[in-house]
């Protein structure tokens, strides 16, 4: 086989795709970073310009995510209350997942299978908390109300998320955001959502019994 080139085309997402196939067959512990390279038609040097270990390849964009949330805070109108504010910045973060959402339940299976991956996403999950709440506070947002809103956007991205990923209907990501939103406000406020029900086809309207004619005497 001849030398291959210094820089792969999409060597990235190779890596990935070919890490997530080999946890789901092998399992991650038992997994290498040797198998993934190979796997990936690519060199043990290739992996380790993207990802400093195997367990990085489940975390990678973290920072962009990050970044992406602290921007659409910090770029929300003035008049946006804290929560719109983290309301925004997730429904754009939200567009980003949309289409890998096949990749993102694989990737949530082998997480949730290891105590120690399950640390590590607990811990992206913060860094975001930490990072929302001082792009509120940058906002003039105080204590504890950036924190609070903090904490409150994460809890609205893992609920959306895991709803997502379960969602048969294929539903977007940005919309389970939105109705987690409108559930936290509820609780808060005490007000009650009512969602608007799809109108009943013609024929579902045929097929339910008429009313009994009522005789007059």
């Amino acid at each position: 086989m001849g030398r291959m080139a210094r820089w792969e085309p999409d060597a990235l997402g190779r890596l990935q795709q070919a890490a997530l196939e080999l946890y789901g067959e092998r399992g991650y512990d038992q997994t290498t970073v040797a198998e993934i390279a190979t796997r990936a038609g690519l060199t043990e040097r290739t992996f380790f310009r993207y990802f400093a270990d195997k367990r990085e390849v489940l975390f990678w964009g973290a920072g962009a995510l990050q970044q992406l949330l602290v921007d659409r805070v910090a770029s929300a109108p003035d008049s946006a209350t804290p929560l719109a504010a983290v309301a925004m910045a997730l429904e754009a973060a939200a567009a980003g997942f949309e289409p890998r959402r096949d990749y993102a339940r694989q990737r949530q299976a082998v997480i949730a299978a290891h105590a120690e991956l399950m640390e590590r996403e607990l811990i992206k999950l913060a860094s975001l908390a930490s990072a929302m709440a001082d792009a509120l506070r940058r906002r003039g947002v105080t204590d504890p109300a950036a924190s609070l809103t903090g904490e409150a956007g994460v809890a609205v991205f893992k609920v959306a998320f895991e709803r997502w990923l379960n969602d048969t209907k294929r539903r977007d990501f940005s919309r389970h955001i939105r109705e987690s939103i409108d559930e936290l406000t509820a609780v808060a406020t005490g007000k009650r959502i009512v969602r608007a029900e799809p109108s009943p086809s013609r024929s579902a309207r045929a097929s339910r019994p008429k009313p009994p004619t009522r005789r007059h005497s």
